[in-house]
């Protein structure tokens, strides 16, 4: 097939999400009907939209039947011996932010390290002649985790829901889990040692590196990651438009790089400035004291050469 198979999570926030990213980066996802199982992408010919469970596009990502998804890291790193063989993570899409951590009871007060816990495992199967239990639904990240760290006297207990509630519960000593604000952690008890964050986690286009990738796809993917990088290069900045007595470089401290226009204009000049979120307020004060009125806006998109680089890092692990 010499489409490009685009994965999107079929349902939940991960869904909301995508859609939204598509479309304020002008590639408005179009699905087949509320419960459809496809869908398009208008515009774009030589692309099949696929909705697909999160678990399940990594899967698929794995083994090459898609060309594009959109999931977790966790899930692919969870999923995917070796992923960097099988998967290229093109662009992280700033949604689905999660930690997969180690959590502790509170009441373990010596343990404040990995090493700690590894101590305590040994010590555990010593006192109760059987391993320290972990609750996970991540085994493949905490196996290796663990190994990193020295932790050797424990077994891996599944867990596909409310693992945190292990311990209490009296199925397990300790978890891996995931969480975003730490609230259920401390809810029931537990806390993560100071070096207990396996991985960050975001939701992530990712492509398959295994996939039969024709010129069509190849061509589909480049604007796709291109429109994606540029709204987010644009949602990085912001566009200041202000009259001024003088050039903007005689008023304010401003990095060469920065992208400006100017237009002298009856005695006057206008000026249009795109700068970094971060300089936003320092300048708008700047303007402020020097009686300049400046109206501030958000750029949709800045196309620059920096956009095709997701691309051509993907391009190369294709080979």
């Amino acid at each position: 097939m010499s489409q490009l198979i685009l994965a999107i999570p079929s349902k939940g926030r991960l869904e909301e999400a995508s859609a939204e990213i598509f479309a304020k980066a002008g590639l408005a996802l179009k699905r087949d009907g509320a419960r459809g199982y496809r869908g398009s992408l208008p515009g774009l010919p030589d692309v099949q939209v696929d909705y697909v469970s999160a678990g399940d596009i990594a899967a698929r990502l794995a083994e090459g039947s898609l060309h594009m998804g959109i999931t977790g890291e966790d899930l692919l790193r969870e999923e995917i011996p070796d992923m960097e063989s099988a998967v290229q993570l093109c662009l992280p899409l700033g949604f689905g932010h999660a930690d997969v951590v180690v959590a502790i009871p509170n009441g373990w007060v010596d343990v404040t390290t990995m090493f700690d816990l590894a101590d305590v495992a040994a010590e555990f199967r010593t006192r109760h002649g059987r391993r320290l239990r972990v609750a996970t639904k991540y085994t493949n990240l905490t196996a290796d985790f663990f190994a990193r760290h020295s932790v050797a006297d424990f077994e891996l207990v599944a867990s596909f829901g409310a693992t945190e509630a292990a311990p209490n519960s009296g199925a397990a000593e300790a978890i891996v889990d995931i969480t975003s604000t730490g609230a259920t952690l401390t809810a029931n008890d537990l806390r993560v040692p100071e070096d207990g964050v396996i991985l960050k986690s975001q939701a992530n286009l990712a492509a398959a590196l295994k996939a039969d990738w024709s010129p069509q796809a190849r061509t589909a993917a480049k604007r796709i990651l291109a429109q994606i990088s540029a709204m987010q290069a644009g949602e990085q900045m912001m566009q200041l438009a202000f009259t001024a007595p003088a050039p903007p470089e005689q008023l304010l401290d401003l990095d060469a790089a920065l992208i400006h226009s100017v237009t002298p204009s009856g005695g006057a000049y206008s000026c249009s400035l795109v700068v970094p979120r971060s300089d936003f307020g320092d300048l708008r004060n700047a303007l402020g004291q020097r009686g300049i009125a400046v109206i501030a806006d958000t750029p949709k998109f800045i196309f620059a050469p920096d956009n095709n680089r997701a691309f051509e890092r993907l391009s190369g692990a294709l080979g």
